[in-house]
């Protein structure tokens, strides 16, 4: 099975404003941050139910910063929010909250 793994690419920007983030996965392709640290912590962010991979450019075109971000698994909470409302469902996602912290809705 292959693991889809989101890409994600920042870019300072032409006119030395900020940096481009850039990333197939994103509505319009390419957002406008004033600060790298700015569009690593979106991507970051938006890619946290996937696995990613956030590359860092200098203006010579050469990686100067790899990320890797490891998405959490959220289909437990998907699968059991399609379940009825039981005690020990919510005895099970209080458990599971608890253990991984997880911001789940009981």
């Amino acid at each position: 099975m292959t693991e889809i793994k989101h890409l994600y690419e920042v870019r300072p920007r032409k006119d030395k404003r900020g940096a481009d983030l850039i990333s197939d996965v994103l509505p319009f392709g390419r957002l406008w941050y004033d600060t790298p640290d700015h569009a690593i912590g979106y991507a970051m962010h938006a890619s946290r139910s996937h696995n990613a991979v956030i590359h860092v450019y200098d203006a010579a075109g050469s990686v100067i910063e790899t990320h890797e971000h490891k998405g959490e698994f959220k289909a437990v909470a998907t699968a059991f929010r399609k379940l009825r409302r039981t005690r020990a469902k919510r005895a099970l996602l209080g458990w599971l909250w608890s253990q991984r912290r997880l911001d789940l809705p009981l």
